[in-house]
């Protein structure tokens, strides 16, 4: 009997060929052996390559960490400093300063046109000329008023002039002692005339009012300058001079830290423009007023230590201290982290990185310098080899294994 065409094609053609029963058992143990070669080349090459460390950097630290009760931070601020104007009204006419030029106190530093009130004062300069010359008429005739009423008065006694005549010579001499006093009193005005022309002069000449530096010229030849600078096109101030020895840092002390703050209290000034300079200071008052909108209190500590190149605005980080940085502790130290020293034949060493290989150096721990140790070296040649330096990188937490220059990779670089 004929099987349908549909029941046909649903059959298993079993006369194409199966494969060899050992072709997929070879298959696999090569796949194995591939593997076990992989994984004891892995085994191989870390046994025999190098090692991958962790490193850190061995710093500069400052010993006066240990002293430190609290950091602040802030800006320096010059405690005496003016924007200085004309009290006239003008146009400048002379400049004489720069930015960060020095002045004495009474230096003439700009001047505005003052034409008219050199025209005043000339005015009365010459006034008081005038009423010197009407003093010197007024005493020649007071001087003759009074030999004329003496003689009067000796011919009176002798009745050779009547009483009138010698009453008219009294009456002249009485009107010309008067006149000498107004003539007086004319030069004392004439004077003060002057001294008026003489202020109005003045206050066309802009003068440094102490010693200091210009810190910004505001102002240049040809300005029109007002006192207040209410016209339109005008200026006001013309320069602003500070006084470098009233430079202090304003840092803002949390209200919750005012318990380790005091006056007097030593300090450590550290500028963000000069990491490396650490200037001595102490605290110099504190303000008694708290912001409430940041619960802070503004403390001004001065400048133990002067330095030219502290300039107003400059930020700074204020260290409040226990007690004042010893001399011995006022230059930084090497420090590093206390996992990177080992132990190597009973001596401390650290392993320094360089050229992908340790260099194995002895070293003796100091004391701690807040989360660091001090590194202390003997004496060294200049450039020796051996020596340990800033900025060197040393392995943390070397192992056991770790040797004099052995080859090494970092950790995370191929």
């Amino acid at each position: 009997m004929t099987e349908p065409p549909q029941l046909a094609k649903l059959k298993i053609d079993r006369s194409a060929a199966l494969p060899r029963p050992g072709r997929h058992r070879w298959l696999k143990i090569g796949l194995a052996l591939a593997a076990a070669g992989a994984i004891a080349a892995l085994f191989a090459s870390r046994a025999g390559g190098k090692p991958e460390v962790d490193v850190v950097t061995i710093s500069l630290a400052w010993p006066s960490q240990n002293l430190t009760l609290l950091n602040a931070t802030g800006y320096v601020v010059a405690q005496r400093k003016a924007a200085l104007s004309s009290k006239a009204t003008g146009r400048l006419e002379w400049l004489g300063v720069l930015e960060g030029a020095r002045v004495k106190a009474g230096d003439v530093l700009a001047r505005l046109e003052s034409r008219d009130q050199e025209a005043a004062l000339a005015q009365a300069q010459a006034n008081i000329q005038v009423a010197q010359a009407n003093l010197e008429q007024g005493r020649a005739e007071l001087a003759d008023a009074q030999q004329a009423n003496q003689r009067a008065h000796e011919l009176l006694a002798q009745r050779f002039i009547a009483a009138a005549t010698a009453d008219a010579a009294q009456a002249r001499y009485n009107k010309a002692r008067a006149a000498v006093a107004a003539q007086k009193a004319a030069i004392a005005m004439a004077q003060a005339g002057a001294q008026a022309a003489q202020a109005a002069l003045e206050q066309t000449r802009i003068r440094a009012p102490f010693d200091g530096v210009i810190l910004t010229k505001n102002a240049n030849v040809g300005d029109n300058i007002t006192p207040f600078s209410s016209a339109a096109d005008s200026k006001g101030a013309v320069v602003t001079i500070a006084d470098m020895e009233t430079l202090e840092v304003e840092a803002d002390v949390s209200e919750s830290s005012l318990a380790k703050i005091r006056p007097a209290q030593p300090a450590e000034i550290q500028l963000d423009a000069f990491p490396d300079l650490r200037l001595a200071g102490s605290v110099s008052r504190m303000v008694p007023t708290v912001d409430r909108s940041k619960a802070t209190l503004l403390v001004k500590v001065r400048f133990d230590d002067r330095d030219a190149r502290i300039l107003p605005d400059m930020s700074a980080k204020v260290a409040f201290l226990s007690q004042p940085v010893p001399a011995a502790d006022r230059a930084p130290v090497l420090a590093v982290q206390p996992a990177a020293l080992a132990t190597r034949d009973g001596n401390t060493v650290v392993f320094i990185v360089a050229d992908g290989k340790v260099r194995q150096v002895p070293v003796t721990a100091g004391r701690k310098v807040g989360e660091l140790v001090q590194l202390v070296q003997g004496p060294q040649p200049a450039g020796a080899a051996g020596a340990v330096k800033a900025g060197d990188r040393a392995v943390l937490k070397p192992g056991p294994q770790l040797r004099d220059g052995q080859e090494v990779r970092l950790a995370g670089k191929p």
